[in-house]
């Protein structure tokens, strides 16, 4: 096996164009550092539906120039076989460590390929190459973003032309065309050849923003803001200009791109002290709102004040908030979400009389549902441009916000007070997740294994009413690996993430409100049901 390793990692490095990585892997080969070698080698990188993503380093287990370079030959054949010669395919990327590297290799092989390459013209967020590709009219688009992953790790974003991300079966295709790349001296890698694209994409894409706001809509909200060292600094506050808002006061020690990532220890507003910085400013401040972005600024988290201190709000909170906001605006079209989201967003929808649709986890199922108006997922993604971005939008979300902010603070009231409002008209949902992280991929197979084999009959004494295990798809959802159990006011979803080394756990419970008198004890309760079910969860999960 020692001898197997080495002779597969001597004739990696033979082909591997990176110094860095190259230099590493000669370290390990020369130290016969089997175990890590092992770790680097035992596999490939799974090319997906959310693409590629992976921690940085040498070998086929690894993001690297030579699994992006094969990745980039894989899609410009998928793509040549669709059609697509001499289509134009576009290219952008973050901030992140390798990120620069891996779009010019991109743009180097589509053009080698036979088709055309255009490349954003520095790191920018996320929404921006997802604008482009409808924009531009090209046939698909690449984003290098490992999005609010660890610093350590970078990711491979696929798109084709109607603007949203890969779905099935166009990932396996393209799976199949990387596997079938035989070696690295088969692709042309020209030097030259693609364009580098000016700022009239970016241009074009604020001028869209304009779009999501109201015509004459107070612009009042006073806002903190936070970058969480990544790509939206300049493209939010160019968008908070150009609609007349107030200038954010920045979260300085996280306003400028840094793909250390040096404050915080995942870069994801949702962990716990990723936001303390923005909180402290804004004690100084005392803004209306505080608003993040994760570091490819295509995720919005809101924050508000709370009592005397502020609180995050759940993307829960803030999809309920701008779907109110949407309705009162009188927006038509289709309410969509995820499974894992609140139930609450059909109530809104209901009762505004507009359709409702639930998908698969992810924006690359969420974006495709007819005559979509409104899209969210509970992890912080918000599409309110669909005609647009189709996919979840930071830069937009933020704005629309702040205009509900603003509308808000006009008739004296918060955030928090459309929340309480939205708990009495329709019932108060609160939501929350069990979330464990593992080293060891086995562990979440044999959590999942655990459950389907002996499945929970209740959870907070509550029954089960209906158990689903989602591998078998249902009437309106194709399978995925996943389990739903409905209770009597309650609603649990356990799957493994598709982005991250992750048990996911999704838990709702809707209680019965009467009158704003009643929210406290609906709150008390709501906190109380969910500490159980998520204590009888782990129990019968074993994690």
């Amino acid at each position: 096996m020692q001898d197997d390793l080495l002779a597969q990692a001597q004739a990696w490095l033979t082909e591997d164009p990176d110094p860095d990585t190259r230099a590493e892997l000669a370290r390990l080969i020369d130290a016969k550092d089997v175990t890590e070698l092992a770790a680097r080698f035992g596999g490939t990188l799974q090319f997906g539906t959310a693409g590629l993503r992976g921690e940085l380093g040498a070998g086929p287990m690894r993001m690297n120039r030579t699994v992006v370079i094969r990745a980039a030959a894989g899609l410009a054949a998928y793509l040549r076989k669709q059609g697509h010669e001499g289509g134009l395919v576009v290219i952008g990327y973050d901030a992140r460590h390798k990120s620069a590297d891996f779009a010019r290799d991109t743009a180097s092989v589509m053009t080698g390929a036979g088709l055309r390459a255009a490349v954003l013209p520095r790191p920018l967020p996320t929404p921006v190459l997802a604008f482009a590709i409808r924009h531009l009219g090209a046939v698909a688009g690449v984003e290098v973003t490992a999005s609010h992953n660890p610093p350590r790790d970078n990711g491979y974003k696929v798109y084709l032309g109607d603007g949203s991300q890969i779905v099935p079966p166009a990932d396996t295709d393209i799976a199949a065309e990387i596997a079938a790349v035989p070696s690295l001296t088969t692709v042309s890698r020209p030097t030259e050849g693609w364009e580098t694209l000016d700022d009239s994409v970016l241009d074009a894409y604020l001028a869209r923003t304009d779009a999501v706001l109201a015509k004459d809509s107070p612009r009042t909200a006073r806002t903190v803001y936070t970058a969480m060292h990544g790509v939206g600094k300049d493209v939010l506050l160019a968008a908070f200009a150009r609609a007349g808002f107030p200038a954010p006061a920045l979260v300085t020690e996280q306003a400028d791109p840094d793909p250390d990532f040096p404050t915080v220890a995942f870069p994801n507003p949702e962990e716990p002290g990723a936001m303390d910085l923005a909180f402290a400013k804004a004690r100084e401040t005392d803004p209306d709102l505080i608003i993040a972005n994760d570091p490819d600024a295509d995720r919005c988290a809101a924050a508000v004040k709370d009592g005397g201190d502020w609180r995050m709000l759940r993307g829960d909170e803030v999809g309920a908030l701008l779907a109110a906001h949407l309705v009162n605006r009188g927006a038509q079209g289709t309410f969509a979400e995820s499974i894992v989201s609140s139930s609450l967003l059909g109530r809104i929808a209901a009762k505004a009389g507009l359709a409702h649709e639930e998908t698969l986890t992810g924006f690359k199922w969420i974006a495709r549902v007819e005559n979509l108006r409104y899209g969210y997922e509970e992890a912080l993604g918000y599409c309110v441009d669909p005609d647009g971005v189709r996919d979840k939008d930071g830069i937009t979300a933020a704005l629309l916000i702040t205009e509900l902010a603003s509308v808000l603070k006009s008739q004296g009231r918060t955030l928090a007070d459309l929340l309480d409002d939205l708990a009495v008209e329709h019932g108060l949902h609160a939501t929350d997740q069990l979330s464990v992280r593992v080293q060891d991929l086995s562990v979440i197979a044999d959590t999942m294994r655990r459950l389907r084999e002996q499945p929970p009959t209740h959870l907070a004494d509550l029954p089960i009413t209906r158990a689903e295990d989602l591998t078998q798809g249902t009437d309106k959802l194709p399978p995925t690996d996943g389990l739903r159990y409905t209770l009597d006011g309650a609603r649990v979803i356990v799957r493994p993430s598709g982005t991250e080394p992750k048990l996911k756990c999704y838990l709702e419970v809707v209680v019965p409100v009467t009158a704003h008198a009643g929210l406290p004890a609906a709150r008390a309760r709501a906190t109380e049901l969910l500490a159980a079910i998520k204590r009888d969860l782990s129990e019968a999960a074993g994690i």
